[in-house]
C-alpha cells in the first residue's frame, strides 16, 4: 500500500504562483504533480497578454523559478522594465515550464473538478488526517479520474470566475438575456477584439484597475475613430482607489495609470455615471441600456452597443465543496487575511508578511494561494503569491522555522487611509495622510484593527468597520505611520 507521506503534493493552476510553488517544491526535492485547466501554462496571463503591468519584472517573478531557470541559462528581463501579459509569458513562465524538471510534472488540459479526502465526506472526522487527498480529474472527454495527494495548494485563481453585473452580486435582470452584447475581463479594443468596439458605444462598468485599463485603450481608440464613445460606470461616488495616489504610488506606472484616467473624465472624454447600481439590462432595438438605483431615484444609461463588465473576480468554491475550510464571512479569503485586506477597513497597496499560518484551514494539509486566497479583495500583486507558496512549501517539507520566517514588503499605492472620502481632485498621498515608512509593513492594517477595537488608530478619524470585530483580527507587526 502506498503511504501518504510518498504521495506528491497537486499544485492546481500553472500560473505565475502555481509554477512559484511547483519550482519550491522541486527545490526541496518533493515530489509534485501540476494541474492546468487550460491549454498552455498560464493560460489565464494569456487572456490578459495585451495588458502591461504596473509592476515591474523585479515584482513578478520568484526566487526558486529564476534559480531554476538559471540552470538552464536563462538571461533575467532587466528588473525595472513593465512586462505586458505576453511578456510574462514569453520570457518567463513559457521557459520556465519547459524546463525538464518541470515538463515532468505538469498536465495540461486537466480540469479539477472536486477535491475531497478519500473514503470521507466533509462529516466524517476520525483519521481524516491521515487520509490521502482525491482530486477529481477532467481531461475534457467527458471522463473523470481520480488522483491522490499527500497536501494540495490550489493555485486556480478567480479569472475564470467574473462577478456578475448586478450591483447585488447576483446577475442583472435580462444580464443573461443580453449576453452577447456583454463581455467580462479586459477586452483586446485595440487588437483582436477592435472589430467589436471601434465606431462603437461602449459602456464601463467597474472601478478598478481592469476598468481603468479598457477605458484607457478605449480612449486610443476613440481617438483614432471618433464614432467611438465610451460611457463609464461606477457603484460607488469614491474613486480614490482607482485614480490612485499619482506621484505617491511607490508603483509609478499604477500612479499614471489613475492619473491618466482621471485626466480623460475631467476633459469628458470619458462620460462618468457615478453612484449607479445596475439593476437591468435592457434591449432598446439592436442596443442595450442600463436601469440602476442612485441617490436621485431610479435611473437608465444608454442605449450602447456593448457592455464591458470589469467588477472583479471571485473564487469557485464548487471545488472544494467537501474540504474543512475556514473563510473571511464576506471576502471568502482566507480567514486570517480578511481583516488585513478588507476594502472596507483600507485601501493600502500592502498587507502585512503572511505565510502558512494564514494561509491553512482546519483541513490540514490543504492551503489556498494567489489571489484565490485573497477571495473577492482587490490589490493583489504577484510578489504576495510568491512569498506565500515559499512559507507553504517549507510548512509542507516540514521546515517550520523557514516557513515562519517571512518576509513581505509590498510598494504602497500612495492611497492609503481607512475614512475615504470622495474624490473629486487628486487623491491624497499616503498613508494617514502621509507617506507610508519604508520599515512599517503594516501601516494601514495597524490603523485599521486599531479604529475597529474602538481606539483612535493613527489619527486619521473615525472608520466604517463595516461589521468587522476585534475578535477576528490577527496578530501584526507594530507600527503606525
Amino acid at each position: 500500500m502506498t503511504s501518504v507521506e510518498s504521495l506528491p503534493v497537486a499544485v492546481i493552476g500553472a500560473g505565475p504562483v502555481g509554477l512559484a510553488a511547483a519550482a519550491h517544491l522541486i527545490q526541496r526535492g518533493l515530489p509534485v504533480k501540476v494541474y492546468e485547466a487550460g491549454e498552455t501554462v498560464a493560460a489565464n496571463v494569456r487572456d490578459w497578454g495585451h495588458v502591461r503591468l504596473f509592476s515591474p519584472w523585479e515584482y513578478n517573478t520568484d526566487t526558486a523559478a529564476r534559480a531554476l531557470l538559471q540552470t538552464h541559462g536563462w538571461q533575467e528581463p532587466p528588473g525595472k522594465a513593465m512586462p505586458t501579459g505576453s511578456d510574462l509569458y514569453e520570457a518567463y513562465l513559457k521557459p520556465l515550464a519547459d524546463t525538464p524538471e518541470m515538463a515532468a510534472v505538469i498536465e495540461t488540459n486537466a480540469k479539477v473538478k472536486a477535491i475531497t479526502r478519500q473514503g470521507a465526506d466533509k462529516v466524517l472526522s476520525k483519521g481524516r488526517e491521515a487520509k490521502p487527498f482525491v482530486l477529481a480529474v477532467s481531461n475534457g472527454d467527458g471522463t473523470i479520474r481520480r488522483d491522490l495527494a499527500r497536501a494540495v495548494i490550489d493555485a486556480s485563481g478567480t479569472w475564470t470566475a467574473p462577478n456578475p453585473l448586478g450591483a447585488g452580486g447576483i446577475l442583472a435582470e435580462g444580464e443573461a438575456e443580453n449576453a452577447d452584447r456583454i463581455v467580462y475581463g479586459i477586452p483586446d479594443v485595440l487588437g483582436r477584439d477592435r472589430a467589436a468596439y471601434e465606431s462603437k458605444a461602449i459602456l464601463v462598468v467597474g472601478a478598478g484597475h481592469s476598468a481603468a485599463n479598457v477605458l484607457i485603450d478605449l480612449a486610443k481608440l476613440a481617438e483614432r475613430n471618433p464614432a467611438t464613445s465610451i460611457v463609464w460606470v461606477t457603484r460607488g461616488a469614491n474613486l480614490m482607489r482607482v485614480y490612485g495616489g499619482g506621484r505617491a504610488d511607490q508603483l509609478p506606472a499604477r500612479g499614471e495609470l489613475g492619473s491618466r484616467l482621471k485626466a480623460l473624465v475631467d476633459s469628458e472624454r470619458i462620460t462618468l455615471v457615478a453612484g449607479f447600481s445596475v439593476v437591468r439590462v435592457k434591449t432598446v432595438g439592436d442596443q442595450v441600456a442600463l436601469e440602476g438605483e442612485t441617490a436621485d431615484g431610479v435611473r437608465e444609461v444608454g442605449p450602447v452597443d456593448r457592455i464591458v463588465v470589469t467588477t472583479g473576480q471571485r473564487p469557485d468554491l464548487n471545488l472544494t465543496r467537501e474540504l474543512r475550510l475556514d473563510l473571511d464571512s464576506w471576502l471568502e479569503s482566507s480567514k486570517a487575511l480578511g481583516p488585513l485586506i478588507d476594502p472596507n477597513l483600507h485601501s493600502c497597496g500592502s498587507v502585512p508578511p503572511h505565510g502558512h499560518r494564514e494561509l491553512a484551514h482546519p483541513e490540514p494539509g490543504f492551503y489556498t494561494v494567489g489571489i484565490k486566497s485573497y477571495g473577492r479583495a482587490p490589490t493583489f500583486l504577484m510578489l504576495t503569491g510568491y512569498e506565500q507558496v515559499r512559507s507553504v512549501v517549507a510548512a509542507i517539507a516540514g521546515d517550520l522555522a523557514a516557513a515562519d520566517d517571512i518576509h513581505l514588503v509590498l510598494p504602497e499605492t500612495g492611497v492609503c487611509s481607512t475614512n475615504l472620502a470622495p474624490v473629486a481632485a487628486a487623491a491624497s498621498s499616503g498613508c494617514c495622510g502621509g507617506p507610508a515608512p519604508v520599515a512599517v509593513d503594516a501601516c494601514c492594517v495597524t490603523d485599521a484593527v486599531a479604529k475597529a477595537d474602538g481606539k483612535d488608530g493613527c489619527g486619521c478619524g473615525s472608520a466604517d468597520v463595516s461589521g468587522r470585530k476585534a475578535s477576528e483580527k490577527v496578530a501584526e507587526p507594530a507600527g503606525c505611520c
